[in-house]
């Protein structure tokens, strides 16, 4: 899974900007085949302030979730405990200027992908990843392709942005062979052809909808989950549960460096996070028709294993 060092964008833009539409879409095309863009320093502007506020909360008995959530779309900040409203109120500004600092960048960066993203949420992670006791299907440090069980995509991939705020200690992931590959072994064995039965099944699609409709009624699913959310929600949760797999397939290790960012698909390449402590991260979301390569995309993967259209 090659790491792709970014060397002609910095937090100025572009350092060639007659070449900047080509660059734009030959990083989107190395996003979608599985790259890992990686970028030694922040591309884009992230005040010291902003970064010392946040690492002095470790001094300050402040207790956290596994994340702390931030919605764009509403400001709302989720994830801490025994908080003062001033401390909310803190880590709300400091989220929101990520959020829209990471929106300006990629809106630049990845100019094919400008207007054509649903922007999902922000996260904090300020607790440390190795150790931490986890249910087997919420454990960062094994091996899986991301699905959000209450936000389905319909076919959307995950593009997420990561920021290494820790001063002094990387932040520790290891990948494996891309989706692709993934799916060709495992798809059948994990359920696909029971999803793609049910995608073909107006009866099956109509009794989903109504299963669905108390839980869209008071805010819990956001959407009507497709037979392609329902599978890679499913792969996600095989993939952790595989033991063979954890322990066999080739791993590659990745150190992100302290102050790095790196961009990746997560629905398409498989990863775990082993150690690592203060990451900032911002969501995107990209519809199908906003991608320059949609044949690579984990949906019309499955659909060609699975000979059915998932998404309809």
């Amino acid at each position: 899974m090659p790491r792709l060092f970014v060397k002609d964008f910095t937090d100025t833009g572009w350092a060639d900007p007659d070449r900047a539409r080509d660059l734009a879409r030959q990083y989107c095309e190395r996003l979608e085949a599985g790259d890992i863009l990686f970028f030694p320093a922040c591309p884009f502007p992230f005040p010291e302030p902003n970064r010392q506020a946040l690492l002095a909360h470790r001094q300050s008995g402040l207790k956290y979730h596994k994340n702390v959530s931030y919605q764009p779309l509403t400001g709302v900040v989720r994830g801490m405990s025994a908080a003062e409203g001033a401390e909310v109120e803190e880590l709300r500004r400091i989220l929101s200027e990520y959020s829209d600092a990471v929106v300006g960048f990629v809106d630049t960066f990845l100019a094919p992908y400008a207007g054509r993203y649903k922007l999902d949420f922000a996260s904090y992670r300020p607790v440390e990843e190795e150790g931490r006791p986890m249910s087997l299907h919420k454990r960062n440090d094994l091996l899986h392709v991301d699905a959000f069980p209450n936000r389905p995509t319909a076919g959307g991939r995950i593009l997420r942005v990561f920021t290494n705020l820790n001063p002094t200690k990387t932040r520790d992931w290891i990948v494996t062979d891309g989706f692709d590959r993934l799916a060709e072994q495992y798809a059948q064995q994990a359920g696909l052809p029971k999803y793609a039965r049910q995608a073909r099944s107006p009866v099956s699609r109509m009794l989903r909808r109504l299963a669905a409709a108390p839980f869209r009624a008071v805010g819990k699913l956001k959407g009507m989950p497709t037979a392609y959310d329902r599978f890679m929600q499913r792969f996600h949760n095989f993939l952790k549960e595989n033991a063979a797999f954890q322990r066999d397939c080739p791993k590659e290790a990745i150190e992100f460096p302290p102050g790095s960012t790196w961009l990746v698909y997560t629905d398409y390449v498989p990863h775990a996070v082993l150690r690592g402590q203060f990451a900032l991260e911002q969501t995107f979301i990209v519809h199908p028709e906003g991608l320059v390569k949609p044949e690579l995309a984990p949906i019309r993967i499955l659909e060609r294993l699975g000979g059915t259209r998932l998404a309809a």
